[in-house]
């Protein structure tokens, strides 16, 4: 990683630092948590009543996104959801409640203090279908093919290497698996000097790809079906897009795949942290051991 790169990410990294420390600390006054200052463009507005009143208000405090993937997409009972820069949560706790106790949702995220607000979120909201990792969104810390769906809320434009970013986002699909996220996109027209003075990189303007750049982006690593509709404007020539694409169900498998999805009869992704029984009727365990399978523990 390029010098600038990295001092790119550690602005991101105290900015979001610095969020998660004001909602935390203003958890403990009267009035409940302060909300992260944003614009009518980002932040839990973006959701829809019903939703909001479902979570802890820290939850919508630290929301900085700028739309709801979580609706974009169209969560399935029993899929495993893998969230690219969770924050605190809110999407995360959206997720688990929309996969059902059958499902999972992953967040991941590279603040310690918004894995900490985003835990005790999940707590507060009685969440034990969701699990929390630390990581970038360039190096998934997940076995390839184990995730049905990858979400996001305006956290893509902020890396500095987004190719690896959307080359891991389909490592880990599950063939058939399909991304659906919120990202802030710009007009092909405006060159990436122009995107800089509309906003800062920490501030998820400059650092936006065009319309152009993100459909070749998202082919270069293999999705199909690419789709991104803007939603509204941000900024002069920059928009809220929501962006759908598929992992094709032919895309042939790497040898890791092959070993995660075959490793034991009757259990998906066996041994790795995303495991379940392909019988929904059966523990992990329970299916290991019925297929008499060497790793049962």
């Amino acid at each position: 990683m390029s010098e600038q790169s990295t001092e790119l990410r550690e602005a991101v990294r105290r900015r979001y630092a610095a969020a998660a420390m004001k909602v935390s600390d203003g958890g403990t006054a009267c009035c409940g948590p302060e909300p992260v200052e944003t614009d009518e463009n980002f932040g839990s507005t973006r959701y829809a009543a019903a939703d909001r009143d479902t979570l802890p208000a820290e939850a919508l405090a630290a929301s900085l996104g700028c739309g709801n993937p979580t609706a974009v997409a169209e969560l399935r009972t029993g899929e495993r959801v893998l969230d690219l820069g969770s924050g605190g949560g809110i999407d995360v706790l959206l997720s688990a409640r929309r996969v059902g106790p059958t499902g999972k949702a992953y967040g991941l995220d590279m603040t310690d203090e918004m894995l900490q607000l985003a835990l005790a979120n999940a707590e507060k909201a009685g969440a034990t279908n969701v699990e929390f990792l630390k990581g970038t969104i360039e190096a998934v810390p997940l076995p390839a093919a184990t995730i049905d769906v990858v979400i996001s809320n305006c956290v893509i434009n902020l890396s500095t290497d987004k190719p690896t970013v959307f080359a891991e986002a389909f490592r880990v699909l599950r063939p058939g698996g399909r991304i659906g996220v919120s990202d802030v996109v710009a007009d092909d027209t405006l060159t990436p000097a122009q995107r800089a003075e509309r906003g800062d990189y920490v501030g998820c303007i400059a650092g936006a790809l065009s319309f152009a750049e993100y459909r070749a982006g998202l082919a270069a690593a293999g999705f199909a079906d690419i789709e991104i509709t803007p939603t509204h404007p941000v900024a002069d020539g920059m928009h809220s897009a929501i962006v759908r694409a598929t992992k094709p169900k032919t895309a042939d498998a790497s040898p890791e795949e092959v070993a995660s999805a075959q490793a034991c009869c009757g259990v998906n992704a066996c041994c790795t942290p995303a495991e379940s029984s392909v019988d929904a009727t059966l523990t992990v365990t329970e299916a290991k051991t019925t297929a008499g399978c060497g790793c049962a523990s």
